[in-house]
């Protein structure tokens, strides 16, 4: 049986939904951040050394990082399903943005939310307007116009195909749904980009998304 280890408002959410895509059967084991500092819980790291999430567990595997699920669950089990066919120009564009959702996309947003928290956390008097200065310059001057270039990327790349990989729906999109959830919600994602708005739409149109979010909970980026 695979097992989710669940971390709640998390990545694993796109693992459960490609479960759900798939129509297999899992369990989920459930972590909550703490509520403070919003790290995962230290008993992740029974799971894996590096007490994080997503990972699951299929018998004596034990995956991380999802793109690394997300290839290892469709070669299992996917049958053909949700992967372009071997040396397409769907397969060449669904590799990479399986892989630029996480090496790309969310850096900056990363990056964009640790400088927030600079910006809101209480600090001494006498030092909060030298953080907030910094993190200001840091994100008007690199982390912004970053995310701002990729979305313009991404909203003409959308312009020409109707999913990330092509017209056809992929796991692709999966793995670029967690990036474009987060940017709508917290770096300037709106109806000023209608193509990955009404990318959003219709992923959330999706019945296996909505049950994944049944299952799993749903996202609170404002965290």
């Amino acid at each position: 049986m695979i097992v989710v280890h669940h971390l709640n408002n998390s990545r694993s959410q796109r693992v459960l939904w490609l479960l759900e895509e798939l129509g297999l059967e899992y369990e989920i084991k459930r972590y909550q951040r703490d509520p403070k500092t919003m790290l995962a819980p230290a008993s992740l790291k029974a799971v894996h050394p590096l007490g994080k999430s997503p990972v699951i567990t299929d018998g004596v595997n034990t995956i991380a990082e999802s793109g690394a699920i997300i290839e290892y669950l469709l070669e299992r089990y996917g049958k053909g399903r949700l992967v372009p066919p071997a040396g397409t120009p769907e397969k060449l564009r669904w590799t990479y943005w399986l892989h630029f959702a996480e090496g790309s996309a969310m850096p900056p947003l990363l990056l964009k939310l640790v400088f927030d928290k600079v910006e809101s956390s209480p600090m001494p008097f006498f030092i909060k307007p030298i953080a907030r200065g910094i993190a200001q310059k840091v994100k008007s001057s690199f982390i912004l116009p970053n995310i701002s270039s990729q979305l313009a990327y991404m909203e003409a790349e959308l312009d020409a195909s109707t999913w990330f990989a092509g017209n056809e729906f992929s796991a692709a999109d999966i793995q670029m749904s967690f990036p474009l959830e987060a940017a709508a919600s917290r770096a300037g994602l709106d109806a000023r980009l209608p193509k990955l708005t009404a990318f959003l739409q219709r992923i959330h149109a999706r019945p296996a998304y909505q049950r994944a979010l049944e299952r799993g909970g749903p996202y609170d980026f404002a965290k």
